[in-house]
């Protein structure tokens, strides 16, 4: 079995980035995770590439791909826990519901300059007590 890389730098990197509203490189340090994901845990680290892909789209002005992207993404993370690996979403989620109708009105009102505030982009919390929850490297 090949070495993986160690998931709580990357994961953490990718929260960041996301909290930088930097979201491609986000999904970029998620993707190196879900690449090499043998349990569950692709599910959730596909579901925040989708998050962080929808917001990419919302900040490109690709508004129709935001929205297949936001549904996707909370299809998608909807049977974990909302503090799951050493993470709370729940705000991010309600944001991204917020702005899945959003950008959907936008594209219903043919208004495509509109866009987001940077300081309106949701932030993944990450918890001190749940830090410990993430896989160990072999374990997922």
């Amino acid at each position: 079995m090949a070495v993986k890389p160690p998931f709580a730098l990357h994961f953490l990197e990718g929260v960041e980035r996301f909290n930088a509203a930097e979201f491609w490189n986000a999904h970029e340090s998620w993707e190196i995770l879900w690449l090499v994901a043998e349990t569950d845990l692709d599910q959730f680290l596909q579901g925040l590439i989708q998050l962080a892909a929808a917001y990419h789209h919302v900040q490109r002005g690709t508004f129709r791909g935001a929205v297949r992207l936001f549904d996707a993404s909370l299809h998608r993370l909807e049977p974990f826990p909302s503090t799951f690996c050493g993470i709370d979403r729940q705000a991010a989620e309600e944001a991204a519901r917020r702005h899945r109708e959003w950008t959907a009105s936008v594209i219903a009102r043919s208004a495509h300059s509109e866009r987001i505030a940077s300081e309106q982009f949701p932030r993944l919390i990450v918890l001190a007590s749940e830090r410990s929850k993430m896989p160990a490297n072999e374990c997922w």
